[in-house]
């Protein structure tokens, strides 16, 4: 059997029909294959944000506990090496350019083949012109962001002529390209992952209009800031309903696109005859809130518009037939999955995932009870499926990252004072200090500026908008998640300082 995973970036839940029946975005694409396929209800992130995530699926292994954003360890397992002991020739073709920096190294270095698309974000593909006299909709990205890092999106998109020029239309072109020249070789898992939708939420005609009620970039920021505090608190506090409404009508437009050349890979797997032999599935890293709650992106507190991401499935031997999958389940479980799909043992190396084909083939429940998540630095969340806690970090506690290298990490949350702490700039210290973990690992102390110190205790049934905060109106519950918190760490696995820094010490 062959295995498809398609990895949308930053794809919010509500923006899908299949989750939102209301939503305004168009998305036949997805709702075709959500159609066929077991969709899962209580799926969620892990590690945040974009490498964390990925360290998950490539790993199988939880990392905000222990270090941010960095490359793989040398202890950690590979996905595509792990698969390819079952006969499958991997590939992967992608537009994250991450992937190839030098801050995410290791992650797609065992695929057999990779294709990457260059261009996206600030990836540095085309030299930037200082003298140019730059466009009404990049000076508007100027007015709260890095004029660098606009102005490196705008010099490798100033020249595309139309949507095929665009990440997504390249990225799902690349994988059909690849299915024609391979698909007929044996076995193989092609993971096709694509930037959009994250953003900058520029975009070409039709899509730019298509949700917009005739606002354009030229008057609105299409990249509004959140990694540094006081830039989005700026930025909140000049900007006006009609710019929310547009930033949100871009992101719906590159959903749009998007889902028409995801289109054209579901259209390949149909014509080369090949669904009935290939397991699909289409997930994303987590979500992007738009303005809601003052904030952007995927940062802590990790509320569900974010947190609560969409998972199908298609699996010849069970189609799921649009079936409602409710058992929780998290994006590290997608390696144990794949493994398991391949057809060969998950080594005793896998730390956290548990695969969930049972559930797709045997409509077996959940293996998990709840599941803690989180982004390091910040707070530890968890839920039980009903209720759902938030807990931030107590102030002035300390933080060390744990590697068996050092490492430059990349640090997307609002650092204090640069990326490791001063002083001492060095480890601390050096040891076993994970037991699943059989090398002597680096003690560094890091600073990560919290994002809030509030804490948050939600019912998701009785609130699924998560808008009544309870942590100081039931303390039973409270009491009893925070004991669930402490719970999930012991059974994970977690450095002992994040207690005192967690507030968890009692």
């Amino acid at each position: 059997m062959n295995i498809v995973l398609v990895l949308v970036d930053s794809l919010t839940r509500d923006c899908l029909r299949a989750y939102n029946p209301d939503s305004p975005c168009a998305t036949p694409n997805i709702d075709r294959l959500a159609a066929k396929s077991h969709v899962f209800d209580n799926h969620f992130v892990g590690s945040l944000p974009c490498m964390p995530a990925r360290r998950e699926l490539i790993a199988g292994r939880k990392e905000f506990m222990w270090r941010p954003w960095g490359s793989l360890e040398v202890f950690d397992p590979r996905l595509p090496a792990e698969v390819k002991r079952g006969g499958y020739h991997t590939h992967i073709v992608t537009d994250h350019y991450h992937y190839w920096e030098e801050e995410a190294n290791g992650y797609i270095q065992s695929y057999d083949t990779t294709e990457m698309i260059r261009g996206y974000e600030v990836d540095h593909w085309k030299a930037q012109d200082p003298n140019e006299e730059k466009p009404a909709w990049v000076k508007k990205v100027e007015e709260f962001r890095a004029p660098e890092h606009i102005g490196q999106y705008y010099a490798n998109v100033k020249d595309f002529e139309g949507e095929e020029d665009y990440f997504s239309a390249k990225t799902f072109g690349g994988a059909c390209d690849w299915l024609d020249r391979n698909a007929n070789k044996g076995s193989f898992f092609l993971h096709v992952e694509t930037f959009d939708v994250h953003e900058p939420f520029e975009i070409p005609e039709p899509y730019e209009s298509m949700y917009a009620e005739g606002a354009s970039k030229n008057e609105f920021n299409i990249w509004p800031p959140y990694q540094v505090y006081d830039d989005l608190n700026a930025f909140m506090e000049q900007t006006s309903p009609e710019e929310l409404a547009f930033l949100k009508s871009q992101f719906m437009g590159k959903v749009t696109m998007m889902d028409k050349w995801l289109g054209t890979l579901l259209d390949k797997l149909e014509a080369m005859d090949l669904w009935d032999d290939t397991m699909v599935i289409l997930t994303t890293d987590h979500g992007h809130d738009m303005g809601e709650r003052r904030a952007f992106g995927k940062q802590h507190p990790h509320f569900d518009s974010h947190a609560n991401i969409p998972l199908m499935v298609w699996h010849p031997a069970n189609p799921g037939n649009g079936k409602r999958v409710s058992g929780l389940t998290q994006t590290v479980d997608l390696f144990a999955t794949i493994i398991d799909a391949a057809g060969v043992e998950v080594t005793s190396a896998n730390r956290h995932s548990r695969s969930l084909l049972p559930m797709i083939t045997q409509d077996a429940p959940s293996t998990r009870d709840a599941i803690l998540y989180g982004t390091f630095g910040q707070g530890v969340c968890a839920t039980d499926g009903t209720w759902t806690i938030l807990k931030s970090p107590e102030p002035d506690r300390p933080l060390f990252l744990y590697s068996t290298a050092i490492f430059r990490p990349l640090i997307v949350d609002n650092p204090v004072d640069g990326r490791l702490a001063k002083p001492p700039n060095k480890p601390v210290d050096q040891g076993y200090f994970d037991p699943s973990v059989d090398l002597p690992m680096w003690k560094i102390p890091i600073k990560v500026d919290p994002r809030t110190g509030e804490n948050f205790l939600f019912n998701r049934v009785k609130d699924p908008g998560q808008a009544d905060n309870l942590w100081n109106k039931d303390s039973a519950q409270q009491e009893r998640m925070l004991k669930l918190v402490r719970d999930l760490m012991d059974e994970e696995g977690f450095p002992p300082e994040q207690l005192e820094r967690l507030g968890l010490v009692a």
